[in-house]
């Protein structure tokens, strides 16, 4: 079988994602980047990872001369796997300059058949979300759909939508005109709910009534959304359950954002958005026009918070309170507008147990060893 490890051209450039896991295995589109190579060119996968309390939770194994070496920000296709899988011992694959994947010793470069997508910058993963979405539902085509219930009103092709096993869609709107409508396995879409495609709504997630979801949106699994979202990508587990707006937005794993929460995605001067970014500890300019809240794991918004446009929000973050927190919360902060004090790690161990609890999952001591080395690594931005 294929040795194939999975390894990090760029780490904090996606921070604070980045934090509890790699690059690989950031959700985009359907699945994640790792799930996607491991679909397309099956194999024995391991991981190499750049930050080293990641490794208890990410396993290497020890390579040898035949490993296949992927960079895990890039979203593969089936003619750049089958390249990478033909590469010989010291052969590596680009595309304009770009390394794509390598054997032992890569002295000899092979140009890729074609342009590669590629998660470099944390705004990538919903600007990209849209065409992986795409061709995640034209990967998994082969897959029967349970069938649609009459109750549901189809504008658009009724072939472009998947319906999982034990999934339930009643009285919803599908429209498909734009792209597919994905429902894993066990997801609910509750009555009135109107989604406009490309859209996945993960195994296990619920879509409460009345909500409105845009194209360009991914739900990951075990999440519960309501109100209103534009392009936004959860990672899994977390929870917009209530009345809102969320645009151009990425949500980590563990996340709960509260009823009457507003992010905006647009400035109202119409200028280019500045983004908080780690590694130079500054905000740097993107060129994007709509960008709006990116939410480390574990973070969480009281009722009725509202958040500037292009708010990064660390790790264990915990905002509330009236009027606009600054647009970077460092990692374990809790507070408001009025001030920001330290997350205990006891608290925060509470509350992250409480919540994984619900999910039937446990806080493990690979976790806690994680999480201890986040604060660490955290206070350079506090």
């Amino acid at each position: 079988m294929q040795k194939v490890t999975i390894y990090e051209p760029v780490h904090d450039e996606l921070l604070p994602l980045t934090y509890t896991r790699p690059c690989g295995a950031l959700r985009v589109g359907i699945d994640t980047i790792a799930e996607k190579w491991q679909a397309i060119l099956p194999g024995e996968y391991t991981w190499d990872v750049s930050t080293p309390y990641l490794r208890d939770l990410y396993p290497a194994a020890q390579p040898d001369s035949d490993t296949l070496f992927i960079a895990g920000n890039i979203l593969p296709t089936p003619p750049i796997a089958a390249q990478a899988a033909a590469l010989q011992p010291g052969q590596r694959l680009e595309s304009k300059g770009r390394v794509i994947a390598y054997r032992h010793s890569p002295d000899t470069a092979v140009e890729a058949c074609s342009d590669v997508q590629a998660v470099d910058h944390l705004y990538d993963i919903f600007l990209l979300n849209g065409e992986a979405i795409k061709a995640d539902f034209a990967r998994m085509a082969c897959q029967p759909s349970q069938p649609l219930s009459p109750t549901n009103t189809v504008i658009g092709d009724p072939s472009l939508i998947y319906i999982g096993e034990g999934a339930t869609v009643e009285g919803a709107f599908l429209n498909t005109t734009q792209g597919p409508i994905h429902i894993g396995a066990h997801a609910e879409v509750m009555e009135g709910s109107m989604m406009r495609g490309p859209i996945a709504v993960c195994e296990h997630s619920v879509v409460n009534m009345g909500t409105k979801i845009y194209g360009s949106t991914t739900i990951g699994p075990h999440c519960k959304v309501g109100g209103e979202l534009n392009n936004v990508v959860f990672q899994g587990y977390s929870n917009k359950a209530h009345d809102g707006f969320l645009g151009n937005a990425v949500i980590g794993e563990w996340c709960n954002i509260g009823a009457g929460t507003v992010a905006s995605n647009l400035k109202n001067d119409y200028t280019p958005i500045r983004l908080w970014n780690y590694p130079s500890g500054r905000f740097l300019r993107t060129d994007l026009q709509f960008c709006g809240l990116i939410m480390g794991d574990h973070s969480k918004t009281g009722i009725n918070t509202m958040i500037n446009t292009a708010t990064v929000l660390g790790v264990g973050v915990n905002i509330h309170g009236s009027g606009f927190p600054r647009n970077f919360v460092a990692s374990f902060s809790e507070g408001s507008t009025a001030g920001y004090t330290e997350v205990s790690m006891t608290k925060f161990f509470d509350i992250a147990s409480r919540m994984m609890a619900r999910r039937g999952r446990q806080l493990t001591e690979a976790d806690r060893r994680m999480f201890y080395a986040i604060r660490e690594a955290a206070e350079a931005y506090k």
